[in-house]
C-alpha cells in the first residue's frame, strides 16, 4: 500500500504566513509553538475547543499578563480583529478635524483599530469642562489638545505614526494637511465649521471621503443616531436635528455613539464597504 504524503498547508500565526503540516489541529499548534500560551485567539474569536486548521486561518497565541516583545506586539494587539482587516488598515491614513468629544473618541477607536497613520488638527486646550465628554485627564487640563492626545494615544497603540497640527483649520491651510488622507473626519462643534470643512473638501479634494457628524445632544434614545450616506463621498452620522442649546447639553454616552458610527463609518470605507448598509 503506498504511503499517505501529507501536504503542508499556509495560515497566518500573529499576522505572519507560517506552514503546518495539513490536519493540524490549533492545540497542536499550540503546544509546538507557544505552550505556555492560555488565550488562543483563531479567525478572531477566542477558542475553548480544538480544531483542524485550513488554509488561511489566522491564530495567535498569547500568554495571559504578560508583556510580549516589541517585535510581536503589534500583532497580538490586533489579534481580535477579523481575518485581513489588519494588513489594510496598517496602510491607511485619516484625518481628523476637530479632538474635542468626538474627534479624540474617533482617534482612539481608530488608534485600537489599527489604521496606519492619523493626521490630527485642532487649536484649542483641554479645559475643565471638557472631561464631561472628551478623552482627556485632569492632569491635562492647559495642554493643547492635540499634544495631549497625541500623549495618550501613543500609549494606547505606537504603532500608529500621528501628525499634529496644533492651529485653526482653514479653506487655505486644509488641503495640505489632508491631502494624503483616504478619509476625512468632521469633528467640531460650530455650523460653519462643518460648513467650510466640506465646501473645501468638496472644491478641492474632490475624491476624499468625508464622514461628518450633527444631532448629537443630549440624552435621547441611542438608537436616534443613524449613519446616513448622502452622497458619492458624504457620510452623516447623527439625529440631524438635536444640536446643542441651552436645557440640551453635550453628554459622554450620545455623543461617544456618534463617535463610534463615525469611526465604523471611516473603517467600512477603508474595506471598501458601504458606510450605510
Amino acid at each position: 500500500m503506498s504511503e499517505l504524503i501529507s501536504e503542508n498547508i499556509q495560515i497566518l500565526l500573529a499576522e505572519k504566513s507560517y506552514d503546518i503540516v495539513n490536519g493540524t489541529t490549533l492545540f497542536e499548534l499550540r503546544d509546538q509553538v507557544n505552550p505556555q500560551a492560555d488565550v488562543i485567539v483563531y479567525n478572531g474569536a477566542p477558542m475553548q475547543e480544538d480544531v483542524a486548521l485550513c488554509s488561511g486561518d489566522a491564530v495567535v497565541f498569547i500568554c495571559r499578563g504578560v508583556i510580549p516583545p516589541q517585535d510581536t506586539l503589534e500583532s497580538l494587539m490586533a489579534a481580535r480583529h477579523s481575518p485581513g482587516v489588519h494588513k489594510i488598515l496598517k496602510q491607511a491614513v485619516v484625518g481628523i478635524a476637530g479632538v474635542g468629544g468626538l474627534g479624540s473618541a474617533v482617534a482612539i477607536a481608530l488608534a485600537r483599530t489599527g489604521v496606519g497613520k492619523l493626521i490630527l488638527v485642532d487649536f484649542d486646550v483641554v479645559e475643565p469642562s471638557n472631561l464631561n465628554r472628551q478623552q482627556y485627564f485632569i492632569d491635562q487640563i492647559g495642554q493643547s489638545k492635540v499634544s495631549a492626545m497625541q500623549a495618550n494615544l501613543e500609549r494606547i497603540n505606537p504603532y500608529v505614526s500621528l501628525v499634529t497640527h496644533n492651529t485653526k483649520l482653514t479653506s487655505e491651510n486644509l488641503v495640505e494637511f489632508f491631502k494624503d488622507a483616504d478619509v476625512v473626519v468632521e469633528a467640531f462643534d460650530a455650523a460653519d465649521q462643518k460648513a467650510m470643512l466640506l465646501e473645501s473638501i468638496v472644491m478641492c479634494l474632490p475624491h476624499t471621503p468625508i464622514v461628518m457628524a450633527t444631532g448629537l445632544a443630549g440624552h435621547k434614545p441611542s438608537n436616534t443616531i443613524v449613519t446616513h450616506k448622502k452622497g458619492a463621498n458624504l457620510t452623516l452620522v447623527g439625529d440631524l436635528v438635536t444640536a446643542a442649546a441651552p436645557g440640551t447639553g453635550l453628554m459622554a454616552p450620545r455623543v461617544g455613539v456618534a463617535a463610534h458610527h463615525q469611526a465604523n463609518a471611516v473603517l467600512r470605507i477603508l474595506l471598501g464597504e458601504n458606510p450605510e448598509a
